[in-house]
C-alpha cells in the first residue's frame, strides 16, 4: 500500500491536529519514490530507505530547486535514515542522489500546505530559538571571516612556491570550513567546487578547490603524477580564493531555523563517521584529524547553543551528549603532538597514516557512541 501511495501524484501526508507527519522515501538506482506529494506545515519526518546498491542521499530543496533546505547523506544500501524538518508552507522539491554524484534522480515537486497551526513556537521557547539562531549565525560569520583570511594567506604561499608554509596553513585554515560545513553545503555547487575529493568527481567535472591543491602539495609517490605548472597553480589558487569570497558573501544574510541547527550537528558527525575517521578525506596530506576536530567542534557549538531548549525537552539526552562529546574529545586528544599555538599554526596531530587499526577503532567507537543520541536531537527539539 505504501508503494502504491508513493506512485499516486495526489497523495498527501498530514494530520488535522498538527501532529508530526510521516512520509516514506524509497531510493533506488533510478528512482526517488516519496509516499506523498503534499503535507501540512509543521514537523515532517521523511523515513528514507535505500533499496539500491549504492550509497545514496536525500534532499529537500527550496522552490528554486537549488538551495538545500535539509538533507541526509551517506545512506548505505539496505539502510534507513530519518530526516526531520520543521516545514513552512511553500513549494519544494525532493530528490535522491545514488552514488552521491551528479544531479540526482527522481526529482519531484513537493508542496507544504498551511496546517493552520503556527510552525514557530512562541513565548519563552521562541526567544530561546531566536537567541540560538542569532548566536550560531554570528559563529558562522566569524568562522568564514577567518576562512577568508586564512585562504588568502594559503593561496599566496602556494603560488609563491612556499610549499612548507602552505602545508602548515592547509589543515589549520580548513578547520574553519569544517566547523561550518553544513552551511557551505547549502550553497548548491559551491561546496563541491571548494571541497570535492578526486573520488567525488563526476565524469567530465573540473576538479578545483582544497583537495586539488592538497594533491599537488603532497604528491603521490608513484611516477605517474605530474605537478601543476606555475600557471595552473595560480589558476586553481585564484579559483579557491574566489569561491571562498562567494561563500563569505552568501552567508552574510543567511537565514537559519531550529531544525537546520539541529540537523547541522548531526551532519557534522556524519562527516566524521563517513570520511574523517576512515582516512578518506585527506588522502595525500594525512591531516584528517584536524578536519575531525573541526567537525566535532562545530557540532558541539550547535548542541551547546541549543542547550536550554534541549534540557527543557529531554535533560537526560543533554547529559548523555555532554558525556559522549567529552569522551570523544579525550580520545582525539590522545593523538595530539602538541597544543596549537595562539594562531593554531602548529600541526598538532599525528598524520592519519600513523594511527594503528586499534586507534582507528577506538575513535570510530566514540564517534558511533555520540552519533546515536545526537541523531535524536532534531525530533526531540521539534517534538
Amino acid at each position: 500500500m505504501l508503494l502504491a501511495t508513493a506512485c499516486t501524484p495526489n497523495a498527501s501526508a498530514g494530520s488535522s491536529d498538527g501532529a508530526s507527519a510521516g512520509l516514506t522515501v524509497t531510493s533506488t538506482t533510478d528512482e526517488c519514490a516519496v509516499s506523498a506529494a503534499t503535507a501540512e506545515s509543521g514537523p515532517l519526518t521523511f523515513a528514507i530507505t535505500n533499496a539500491g546498491d549504492q550509497v545514496t542521499e536525500f534532499y529537500l530543496l527550496a522552490e528554486d530547486g537549488l538551495r538545500i533546505v535539509s538533507e541526509v547523506e551517506n545512506i548505505g544500501p539496505g539502510i534507513s535514515r530519518d530526516l526531520v524538518v520543521n516545514a513552512q508552507p511553500g513549494s519544494y522539491y525532493t530528490v535522491c542522489k545514488p552514488g552521491m554524484v551528479g544531479d540526482g534522480v527522481g526529482r519531484a515537486g513537493f508542496t507544504v500546505t498551511d496546517s493552520g497551526t503556527a510552525v514557530a513556537p512562541s513565548g519563552d521557547e521562541q526567544a530561546q530559538i531566536d537567541a540560538a539562531v542569532t548566536n550560531y549565525r554570528a559563529y558562522v560569520k566569524d568562522q568564514v571571516d577567518q576562512l577568508v583570511t586564512g585562504t588568502d594567506d594559503f593561496a599566496a604561499a602556494y603560488t609563491a612556491g612556499n610549499d612548507d608554509e602552505a602545508r602548515l596553513l592547509y589543515p589549520t585554515t580548513r578547520m574553519h570550513f569544517e566547523r561550518v560545513e553544513p552551511v557551505a553545503e547549502s550553497f548548491g555547487d559551491l561546496d563541491p567546487r571548494l571541497d570535492n575529493r578526486e573520488a567525488d568527481l563526476a565524469e567530465g567535472e573540473e576538479w578545483t578547490g582544497w583537495h586539488r591543491i592538497e594533491k599537488d602539495l603532497w604528491p603521490p609517490a608513484d611516477a605517474g603524477y605530474t605537478p601543476l605548472t606555475q600557471a595552473e597553480r595560480e589558476a586553481v589558487a585564484a579559483q579557491l580564493v574566489a569561491d571562498t569570497a562567494t561563500l563569505h558573501a552568501g552567508i552574510q544574510d543567511i537565514e537559519l531555523s531550529l531544525d537546520q541547527l539541529a540537523n547541522g550537528a548531526i551532519a557534522l558527525m556524519d562527516e566524521v563517521a563517513n570520511g574523517k575517521v576512515t582516512g578518506e578525506e585527506e588522502i595525500w596530506s594525512g591531516t584528517d584529524l584536524w578536519d575531525f576536530q573541526g567537525n566535532v567542534e562545530g557540532a558541539r557549538v550547535l548542541v551547546d547553543g541549543l542547550r536550554d531548549l534541549l534540557e527543557a525537552k529531554d535533560p537526560d539526552l543533554a547529559t548523555t551528549l555532554d558525556a559522549d562529546f567529552d569522551a570523544l574529545a579525550a580520545e582525539l586528544g590522545e593523538h595530539r603532538t602538541s597544543a596549537p599555538d595562539a594562531a593554531q599554526r602548529d600541526i598538532a596531530y599525528v598524520s592519519y597514516g600513523e594511527l594503528s587499526p586499534e586507534d582507528v577503532k577506538a575513535l570510530s567507537d566514540r564517534v558511533n557512541a555520540l552519533s546515536e543520541p545526537l541523531s535524536r536531537i532534531t525530533a526531540t527539539l521539534l517534538g
